[in-house]
């Protein structure tokens, strides 16, 4: 039996704790914050969105930084698996819109709570309120790694209150930047650093997109269903969705802007974007001017404006004369072809520029983290330091929104268990 100590009370250090626990390991979790799962508790808008019921192949293709990385852990742990062992542990699933698994309730409070049973059942120790100020690691005693294949072992830690606590191995799943109210303030990223691990830098990702346009602010609050959007580079399509989202006081967000900032995040430091949403997606161009014909038919004398509003919603609509090129006074017997066609434009390809993204007080997770190359891909331990694992947020992993990111953190989780086990 191992004495394992694991950094982090998020999703996978929870995950790690009771699988450990489990199998028979003296495991102690050390969480900074007054309870375990606070950054859980807010995920999915409080619903927890824990993963995606699909193929493993599908889990990969939403992965966006180092997707390779993930094959042991996916294939070894997938989607099917975390949901059998929420099942198992008295949570009852559901399965929504694009394959999102949710727990019935809506609760994300479930979810934690069940962990928390689990790591009580399994016999773990968990400290709260212990902030881990530093790793303790020795050198081996027969010199260089690149002669004899010896390395440092981590010994165990430091906590803030000065005491030491040592181990057989300790786990690093101290999360990302993102949220930094639930005590995600990058923790993990200064102790790889301080035992030797290169840190590709943290940016803020599944994170609203910021707009140019004067017009976008006036549109806060509106939200959007049923919509597409397409974000091109110059000419070429790099981001095309299909969903919901929202007007900010400064740009979009929503389910699918989160995603699309997951893609289009990095190139955004090199320029503005422009992009596009489809208003009616479910309506060819020609349906649509079929549509706008039949309207017009049916008040040929009436004014433009108080026309074409039964095609948006009422907060919409003075953006849409403004941007529109027809004088909303006009009446509809009036409107040429060329004025009616341009219209359906604009309600195919209603235009805006992405010039940048919000911060990590916005942001649901964190893009960049402990370079994966030091990393076994197949145990999750230090290739730098023996007895060391980074798992979950604090590798430089992240995927689109729909719970793909959870996914991580659990499989992450289980593949450093199961190497300890080993």
């Amino acid at each position: 039996m191992a004495k394992i100590l694991i950094i982090g009370g998020g999703a996978s250090g929870m995950m790690a704790g009771v699988l450990l626990a489990r199998a028979g390991h003296e495991v102690h979790l050390f969480e900074k914050n007054e309870k375990l799962g606070k950054k859980l508790y807010i995920t999915g808008k409080g619903r927890c969105n824990l993963t995606n019921n699909c193929e493993v192949e599908d889990l990969l293709n939403a992965v966006m930084s180092n997707r390779s990385f993930l094959y042991s852990a996916f294939y070894t742990w997938n989607s099917q698996d975390v949901m059998a062992f929420f099942e198992e542990a008295g949570v009852r699933l559901k399965t929504e819109r694009g394959n999102r698994v949710f727990p019935v309730s809506d609760h994300s409070s479930d979810i934690i709570r069940a962990l928390e049973r689990e790591l009580q059942k399994a016999g773990a120790s968990v400290h709260l309120r212990q902030e881990v100020k530093e790793l303790l690691c020795e050198e081996t005693v027969d010199g260089p790694a690149e002669e004899n294949g010896s390395k440092p072992h981590v010994r165990g830690l430091l906590l803030s209150s000065g005491r030491k606590v040592y181990g057989d191995a300790v786990i690093v799943a101290t999360g990302g930047l993102s949220y930094q109210t639930t005590g995600s303030t990058g923790d993990g990223y200064r102790f790889a650093e301080e035992t030797g691990h290169g840190i590709v830098e943290p940016e803020p990702s599944l994170v609203p997109l910021l707009t140019e346009e004067p017009y976008i602010p006036r549109l806060q609050g509106l939200s959007l269903r049923n919509t597409g959007l397409r974000i091109l580079d110059g000419k070429k399509t790099i981001y095309s969705d299909f969903g919901e989202m929202m007007f900010t006081h400064n740009g979009v967000t929503g389910p699918m802007i989160l995603s699309a900032s997951a893609v289009v995040g990095a190139r955004l430091k090199k320029k503005p974007l422009q992009a596009f949403l489809d208003l009616k997606p479910a309506l060819s161009k020609e349906q649509l001017d079929a549509r706008i014909l039949r309207e017009f038919g049916e008040s040929p004398n009436k004014q433009f404006k108080n026309v074409i509003g039964t095609l948006f919603p009422a907060s919409l609509l003075p953006v849409m004369l403004s941007l529109g090129g027809i004088d909303p006074e006009k009446k509809i017997h009036e409107i040429t072809r060329e004025e009616r066609l341009g219209f359906a434009e604009l309600i195919k390809a209603f235009p805006f520029t992405i010039i940048g993204t919000g911060d990590f007080k916005e942001a649901v997770i964190t893009r960049g983290g402990v370079r994966v190359k030091q990393i076994n891909p197949g145990t999750m331990e230090s290739k730098l330091v023996d007895g060391l694992y980074f798992i979950g947020e604090v590798l430089d992993l992240d995927a689109v929104t729909g719970g793909f990111n959870l996914q991580i953190a659990w499989s992450t989780a289980y593949l450093a268990a199961q190497s300890l086990q080993k």
